[in-house]
């Protein structure tokens, strides 16, 4: 069988293992040559063949020494024609079709060419080519002679079971990015590049699909799988866009909801299968491949509390945060068998009851009604989630994520969250979720040697790598590793109207020896263990955000003593609005937790904080990671009987609330669960049931009450003029008394 491509080329493609299928798959000019003895592929002449044959010569050259070749790479096809859909009156039958019926086309799904099925009822004649199959393995070509310019085709396909559909190819489509896209991502500027990487249902040259792109610079070839190609990585193999190391394909027919993962060729020649770093959507798992997803075309109704957050900052507004892991705040109990049908909602503040259970978890929709309800009744200002993006499992809390822009699937689609947002906005409450920009999993679905080589990790372990945590550190000086971060931040509030980001783990972010013994880790070009990078980073991320939505907040959880955490970069700092108070946290809660006979001897530990609570814009956090390992659950820290427990966590709640700083509490403090938190199972809601709980619920939503009312209370929390001690030395009867001002 004779080929206008060179065989090797054509070998390269049925072994998955081309740089640039383009070259050689969809159609082309075949200039006057010969075949097999000259490569014809790209368009004019090129060198010689490494591959010998028969040189025949090109029958059917116009006049110009020109004529089309279509090529297609298709393993499940017997035979393939080509349809052109623009014969010499096609251009006239297609405006007479849009003349009469108003539109241009038939239904180009991908699937089937509806503009044949018009121009049929028209009296249009398409032609048909047949295409030769060069190799059994599904290679076609056919040459098709008197053509001087490329025309709009079909591929009908016959399999070996007889069945016949029609295809677009995907590879008679231009490129789709632009040099300038590429560029700024090269150069870790395009705050919109969710924009252009990942998949994006859009119409290419009148023809519905998903646009694919991801960034993998170090592979040797990556194919769109899924599905739709019986995942058979030879099928969509994607066309390099160079230098950028950036691959992209347009593949028609695919929509919404189609699940999808990468194909990636390594140098060593292994294959690895990736989800899309990009993606807006995610299988439950324990499946890990994305999901093709429309995130636009929400209609918000949050127009008023946007403008007011935006017209102003939080720094004089209160601020009482409620924490939440949506997984065990509360969950939907299902009586009897599985499958029965038959469920019940534990209602908040309901009683637990017999018999067999099996939970699942409330939808993003069901949170929309139950929680921000709830929220608001408490009289909290905003709720800090858990991480909402995808992670593979339950246990890490969602700290470990392996889908940065995609809204988990465990409580519902990006959509029904956008929902619950929204809904928070119309009720008055701000949303924060905790994000987490220091660190990612090993799984083999995520980013970890996405390319086979390390790509957003340092390849070096003593860079790239926590051992405590047994996760990869992001590589920060890299910028399209900065870009992929920095607009994810900016992702959430561009497409979900977030209010603030809680940042996780700062620390273990700014100290290259966080958590490493000595020889585990690299100093930086100083010598010292501050990671330049990481810092470098910060700085960028937090002015970026705060110059474009400068009513939200940025929020570092940072453990360390580093100075200027919430100062602005400008004068040396790292930016951020407000940082967590773990030092007050600390020294509080081992205060609080000591028999009343010995408080005298740690009197500073009710004091000291007041020493440095102007250094930095604090809040005040009484959060989960308090309640869980073995540390007890805030009432059990409490000494004493039953009546003294209460009675201690009521006291030591409401110095919290005189204390200078914003605040949070993580759900389940505010009723007084004694158990610790499990992020198995809902809050022990029964134990509303009894009164000391329901009068410990009732303290703290007066407790919200008063604070929100009293600009004494929050308006001047971080200038010194705003509070002032009446007596802090009375450490014999563990009493403090003091008094706070507005404006």
């Amino acid at each position: 069988m004779n080929a206008t491509a060179c065989m090797d080329e054509i070998f390269r493609i049925i072994n998955a293992d081309h740089h640039d299928p383009f070259s050689i798959l969809g159609m082309h000019y075949a200039y006057l040559g010969y075949r097999n003895g000259v490569n014809l592929a790209s368009g004019a002449v090129a060198g010689e063949c490494n591959v010998p044959g028969e040189k025949e010569p090109l029958e059917g050259i116009a006049a110009t020494g020109k004529a089309i070749v279509v090529r297609a790479f298709i393993p499940s096809a017997k035979k393939a024609l080509v349809i052109n859909l623009e014969n010499e009156d096609g251009a006239k039958a297609e405006n007479e079709a849009e003349d009469e019926t108003g539109v241009k086309t038939g239904d180009k799904t991908g699937n089937k060419a509806g503009k044949e099925d018009q121009y049929k009822q028209k009296g249009v004649q398409y032609e048909q080519y047949e295409m030769e199959k060069i190799r059994e393995e599904g290679f076609f070509e056919v040459l098709i002679p008197g053509k001087e310019h490329f025309f709009e085709y079909n591929i009908e396909i016959t399999d070996y079971h007889g069945n016949c559909y029609r295809i677009y190819d995907p590879y008679c489509f231009p490129p789709v990015l632009t040099d300038y896209d590429l560029y700024l991502f090269n150069e870790g500027n395009h705050h919109k590049i969710y924009e252009k990487l990942g998949a994006h249902l859009c119409t290419l040259k009148g023809v519905k699909g998903t646009f694919f792109a991801v960034w993998a610079p170090c592979a040797r070839r990556v194919s769109v799988v899924g599905n739709f190609n019986q995942w058979d990585g030879r099928r969509h193999q994607m066309r390099n866009r160079g230098k950028s190391g950036v691959w992209e394909l347009f593949i028609p027919g695919i929509g919404e909801g189609e699940i999808y993962k990468y194909e990636i060729k390594t140098q060593g020649n292994e294959l690895y299968l990736k989800a899309d770093p990009y993606a807006f959507y995610s299988e439950l798992r324990p499946g890990t491949a994305s999901v093709v997803c429309n995130i636009d075309g929400y209609e918000w109704n949050d127009e008023e509390w946007m403008k007011q957050r935006d017209s102003g900052t939080f720094f004089s507004k209160p601020v009482a945060i409620y924490e939440v892991h949506l997984g065990s705040w509360a969950r939907v109990i299902e009586e009897g068998k599985e499958g029965t049908g038959k469920e019940e909602v534990k209602e908040v503040g309901g009683t637990k009851g017999d018999g067999e259970r099996k939970e699942r978890f409330l939808t993003y929709t069901e949170f929309a009604d139950k929680l921000v309800k709830y929220v608001k009744d408490m009289g909290f200002t905003h709720i800090e989630l858990l991480p909402v993006m995808e992670h593979p499992y339950d246990g890490s809390w969602g700290y470990q994520v392996t889908g940065y822009y995609s809204v988990t699937s465990r409580y519902g689609k990006p959509k029904e969250f956008m929902y619950f947002v929204d809904r928070c906005h119309q009720e008055g409450i701000g949303v924060i979720i905790d994000w987490v920009p220091a660190h990612f999993p090993k799984d083999g679905a995520g980013l970890a040697r996405f390319d086979g080589l390390a790509l957003y990790e340092h390849q070096d372990p003593r860079q790239g790598e926590h051992p405590d945590w047994g996760t990869h550190i992001f590589n920060y000086g890299r910028y399209e590793v900065k870009n992929f971060l920095l607009s994810n931040a900016l992702f959430w509030f561009d497409k979900y109207h977030i209010d603030g980001l809680r940042v996780d783990a700062v620390a273990s972010m700014l100290y290259l020896d966080y958590g490493k013994k000595d020889g585990e880790w690299l100093p930086n070009k100083w010598g010292g263990k501050e990671n330049t990078d990481a810092i470098d980073f910060l700085r960028q991320l937090n002015s970026t955000v705060l110059q474009k939505y400068p009513g939200v907040m940025m929020i570092a959880e940072e453990s360390t003593s580093w100075a200027l955490v919430s100062r602005p970069p400008y004068s040396g700092g790292l930016g951020f609005s407000f940082k967590w108070n773990m030092g007050w946290m600390n020294d509080y809660i081992k205060y609080i937790s000591m028999d009343p006979i010995y408080r005298k001897y740690h009197h500073n530990y009710l004091t000291f904080s007041i020493v440095y609570a102007y250094s930095e814009n604090f809040i005040l956090v009484l959060s989960h990671d308090e309640v869980v390992h073995g540390k007890g659950s805030m009432i059990n820290k409490m000494p004493g009987d039953y009546w003294q427990k209460f009675a201690g966590l009521r006291a030591s709640y409401g110095y919290m609330y005189g204390h200078p700083g914003k605040k949070l509490l993580f759900m389940g403090g505010e009723f007084g669960q004694f158990a610790e938190w499990n992020y198995k199972q809902s809050l022990d809601w029964h134990l509303l049931g009894y009164e000391m709980h329901r009068k410990l619920q009732k303290y703290v939503r007066d407790l919200n009450d008063l604070y929100r009312s009293e600009k004494a209370l929050y308006e001047m929390d971080f200038e010194p003029e705003g509070f002032e001690w009446i007596d802090c030395n009375d450490a014999d009867h563990g009493v403090v008394s003091f008094y706070t001002q507005e404006q």
